[in-house]
């Protein structure tokens, strides 16, 4: 599983980060903790038990006797855990039948068989006649201790591990409970707080960002509250303008100062709508309404909202050739219909615009997304004079105008470019502007 910034997530949890210190610490604790006190024993135990050893070593010696009675020591080795290796002028034996007894660093040497001190080490004794008696633990000794102990310890470790772990997931979940609860709020979805748990510090903290979250949402619901408010209010004094504007004579010498006061009211009509559209889009807490949207269907209708405006720009949109053989079966998209709308409108709106004149009409594309996502792509070219390279960056900025008195006089406001980039990236898309050598395309890519 990857975070967004393509590291596997299990690498940077803090639980298995705070198992795995849990681990270490234990395992420090107990190799120092077995470490000195068997370097105590050991220290002390080897010179008391060594006397011990050697003297029993000389009386099992002694018991086989001398010569030593290979029949004695087979009932020796039959009876302890031991090995022997009897070497000597009359007897050669071995109780283990692949040759000399391995020990310590494998075969013994002669030379490996005496101490610091030139004396034979305790395993290695010799009786009165010459003989060189060797003594070896017995693999019996080996049987003799339980083999399921160690995958019992093994399992005893694994559940202390699964344990630990269970205990910082339930130790940690409030903290997980508060991270989805952020990116909760943070998508504009105030609707489930975040479970308080305990009553400890971690659930003071869920309590206080819940009612943080209550004050985001409280000053949101005033914001739009504001937002409509202000568009009614401007809108009202605008439409009996516009409705006083229109009932003056259409002949006389006020024609054309009729014609510019509607052009003006409509324009500063436009201009309230889009302000307060691109509110909302800007704003990151403004949830997107997804619903199937038929898109091909869609843009037919926006087509046809546009020719019935009549006029040369209505002339232009009946020739607007629609494209969506690229579009999946059936082209039906979880989306937003009505930015969507307003994506497509604007994006036609300017093609037809700055397409005015040209003998060819602009082409609306829709096709699913190059790389194979789940995604949209809707084009829109036109095949006018273009922009020059300089202000095709500054297009999708409000308010920009590459020709500020040819926009203002096709009723351009520098807004349209700008909504539908905001409703690309709303859809978690963006837009992509290009020069097509003639004319212009935009292309809005939409994540479904």
């Amino acid at each position: 599983m990857k975070t967004p910034f393509g590291t596997v997530r299990w690498r940077r949890s803090l639980r298995v980060r705070l198992v795995l210190l849990f681990m270490l610490l234990a395992l420090a604790t107990a190799g120092i903790f077995m470490g000195g006190v068997k370097r105590a024993f050991t220290s002390g135990m080897s010179d008391a038990t060594r006397p011990m050893i050697i003297d029993y070593a000389d009386r099992l010696v002694a018991e086989l006797g001398t010569p030593p009675d290979v029949a004695r020591a087979q009932a020796m080795v039959e009876r302890l855990p031991i090995t022997l290796q009897i070497s000597g002028p009359q007897v050669n034996w071995s109780s283990i039948s692949d040759g000399p007894r391995r020990w310590r660093h494998g075969r013994i040497p002669e030379q490996a068989l005496v101490d610091e001190h030139g004396n034979d080490e305790w395993f290695v004794r010799r009786s009165a006649d010459g003989h060189r008696i060797v003594f070896g633990w017995s693999p019996r000794l080996w049987r003799i201790v339980p083999h399921a102990t160690g995958w019992v310890t093994l399992a005893a470790l694994l559940g202390l591990v699964a344990l630990a772990y269970a205990v910082v997931q339930r130790l940690l979940r409030p903290l997980i409970d508060i991270r989805e609860g952020a990116q909760r709020f943070g998508r504009g979805d105030f609707a489930t707080p975040i479970p308080v748990r305990r009553a400890d510090d971690l659930g003071e903290l869920a309590q206080r960002i819940n009612t943080m979250a209550q004050d985001i949402q409280a000053m949101l619901d005033a914001k739009r509250a504001l937002l409509l408010a202000m568009s009614h209010e401007l809108r009202s004094p605008l439409t009996r303008a516009r409705l006083n504007a229109e009932l003056l004579p259409e002949t006389g010498e006020g024609v054309a100062e009729r014609a510019a006061l509607l052009r003006d009211l409509g324009e500063m009509r436009d201009l309230i709508s889009d302000l307060l559209e691109s509110e909302r889009l800007a704003s990151p807490h403004g949830a997107l309404q997804r619903e199937p949207v038929d898109l091909p269907q869609l843009a037919r209708e926006v087509l046809a909202e546009l020719a019935a405006r009549g006029g040369a720009t209505g002339e232009a949109a009946q020739r607007v050739r629609i494209d969506a053989a690229q579009l999946p079966e059936p082209p039906v998209l979880a989306l937003d219909r009505a930015r969507v709308r307003l994506l497509i409108r604007n994006l036609l709106d300017n093609a037809l615009r700055h397409g005015e004149g040209t003998l060819q009409a602009p082409v609306l594309q829709l096709r699913a997304a190059t790389d194979g996502g789940p995604a949209v792509e809707i084009e829109v070219r036109d095949f006018g004079h273009g922009v020059s390279d300089a202000q095709l960056a500054q297009l999708a900025e409000p308010f920009y105008r590459p020709d500020s008195a040819r926009a203002r006089a096709a009723g351009g406001v520098g807004l349209g470019l700008y909504l539908c980039r905001l409703v690309a990236q709303a859809h978690g898309g963006q837009l992509v502007l290009r020069n097509a050598l003639p004319g212009l395309s935009v292309t809005a890519r939409l994540q479904a």
